[in-house]
């Protein structure tokens, strides 16, 4: 039995790889069109939502999304929300309607296929470089000013150890919120991880669910308010998921 289990998650994860490349080829000629200018960003955006829902519905995963606030379609927003799997990326696409830009680490930019739209699209950031992190806000201001939104992972990146259930937060997307009087949009995934953990042998097809929190404004806010708002936004997802954690 577990020698069967065995290569069940490495034909799976396979097929995780493969389900990022192919619809990549497939769709290569329109992805391309579709950011040779910075303004039509939301077309890249719409073809990226298909991108991401073939992914998931591929590996056997079903998401259920709950909403504590509506989220306007004609205002930007930072959205953050708890990361323990590669899949956060997709569901996110597929949560939020409104196009958003990635702030992601340039590691990602060595994925191949992925990795060419992904350092064309997203706001990359060096987090060891100093220079990198000021540039960000640059780029970020120009997004917004388009009328894009923003979306961070707070806590940077993944643990390592997995028995942590939300790492502490960066200052960034706090910072930028608060700068730009963006509302921060809270998601809490509760699922990722045990569906689709960084440990190669592990996992499984089944429902990924997404609570979208009420929103935390930023328009009476200045940067002295940035440690408040980070605690209070990582006081929110964290008691979430101790919501789902005692729901198990």
């Amino acid at each position: 039995m577990r020698l069967f289990k065995i290569i069940f998650w490495a034909l799976w994860r396979v097929w995780f790889y493969v389900l990022m490349a192919v619809p990549i080829i497939v769709m290569f000629p329109l992805l391309f069109v579709s950011i040779l200018k910075e303004t039509w960003y939301p077309y890249f955006f719409r073809i990226a939502r298909i991108w991401a829902k073939i992914i998931l519905f591929g590996m056997g995963f079903y998401y259920k999304i709950e909403k504590e606030q509506e989220i306007d379609s004609k205002k930007s927003y930072m959205f953050i929300a708890n990361h323990t799997s590669m899949t956060d990326i997709m569901l996110m696409l597929v949560t939020v309607k409104n196009p958003f830009v990635f702030v992601g680490k340039k590691e990602l930019v060595k994925i191949p296929l992925f990795g060419f739209f992904y350092k064309r699209t997203c706001i990359l950031v060096d987090r060891d470089n100093p220079k990198s992190r000021n540039e960000v806000f640059t780029r970020a201001q120009k997004r917004i000013d388009q009328g894009l939104s923003i979306c961070i992972f707070p806590e940077g990146k993944v643990p390592d150890d997995e028995s942590i259930v939300l790492d502490e937060f960066k200052d960034g997307a706090f910072r930028l919120a608060i700068e730009h009087h963006l509302p921060i949009v809270p998601l809490v995934f509760p699922d990722n991880k045990k569906r689709y953990s960084y440990t190669f042998f592990s996992g499984s097809p089944g429902k990924m669910r997404v609570k979208i929190l009420h929103f935390i404004e930023t328009a009476d806010k200045t940067l002295d308010n940035r440690k408040t708002i980070k605690a209070e936004a990582r006081h929110l997802i964290y008691d979430e998921l101790m919501v789902f954690e005692s729901l198990k």
